[in-house]
């Protein structure tokens, strides 16, 4: 049962999280994941042109920019957030079939530069989301801990971009497991600890993690970093703003993403003893 709008504020509150809430149909997000899978097709051949739909999805297919801006989900994050909405990324989160990918306890906003914590993921699912499949799962009220240390390991298994993961112990049999359905989406806070272990399933466990900010937001380092404004007024201007792709896989939206890959690089691994992640990489 999905989750009522009216309860969302008072829930993510206490938990740092809200789930089930339903966006579109299981066929709906079926048509989504079809419309990305042939963008991978397409681009096998080019590996950043394929790394940039992985991690900008909304900037580079219509069928994204369509689901960021959709009302529900919109009116969702609203109850959050308030009305003035932006996306600071919306990347692609994928474990293959049968796969060992995980992704450790971390909190999302220790490495992304920003001077607040206005900001919500909405994990979309485009698959099916559960515990076989490798779904997420959430630690009840962790979020209220603020930011604690974390490691890198850059290990290879690990789907973040550092393999980065919290320094401090943290109690498994607290958390709750986050079972999607195709069209449904989870909301969580930027502190909140989670983690999610691997895809023992037959097919890909697929889901778009679409990280909503308030326009006061902005890069500490003072760079505007790629955003899409999506619903209310922008009073800032804190950062550059992509308009909605017209077509798929335009080479001018390309060339708006591959000036903010180089900006996110720089981001994502200030102080990190090595680069070369598994987000925002230039290749050419």
């Amino acid at each position: 049962m999905s989750v009522a709008t009216a309860t969302i504020a008072e829930t993510y509150d206490r938990d740092g999280f809200v789930f089930p809430v339903d966006i579109v149909s299981e066929a709906e997000a079926k048509e989504l994941r079809a419309d990305l899978e042939a963008g991978e097709r397409e681009l096998a051949d080019q590996s950043d042109k394929l790394s940039m739909l992985l991690s900008y999805p909304d900037q580079l297919l219509p069928s994204f920019a369509k689901l960021i801006r959709n009302p529900k989900l919109v009116e969702a994050v609203s109850q959050i957030l308030g009305p003035d909405l932006m996306v600071w990324s919306s990347g692609l989160f994928i474990k293959e079939a049968n796969t060992e990918s995980y992704v450790t306890w971390h909190q999302d906003l220790t490495y992304w530069g920003l001077d607040d914590a206005e900001e919500v993921t909405a994990w979309f699912a485009l698959s099916p989301s559960n515990v076989a499949s490798g779904c997420m799962r959430f630690v009840p009220g962790s979020q209220k801990k603020q930011l604690v240390p974390h490691q890198d390991s850059f290990a290879e298994g690990n789907l973040l971009s550092r393999g980065q993961e919290i320094a401090v112990e943290v109690d498994d049999s607290e958390a709750v497991d986050v079972i999607l359905k195709p069209g449904q989406v989870s909301l969580h806070h930027g502190h909140l600890f989670h983690a999610s272990g691997p895809n023992t399933t037959g097919d890909r466990r697929m889901g778009a993690a679409i990280r909503y900010i308030k326009p006061s937001m902005k890069q500490r380092s003072g760079d505007k970093s790629l955003v899409a404004h999506v619903a209310g007024e922008d009073r800032f201007g804190h950062f550059t703003v992509g308009a909605a792709p017209k077509d798929r896989l335009q080479e001018e939206d390309f060339e708006l993403c591959r000036a903010d890959v180089a900006i996110k690089s720089r981001v994502l691994y200030e102080g990190a003893e090595q680069s070369g992640g598994k987000r925002y990489r230039q290749e050419r």
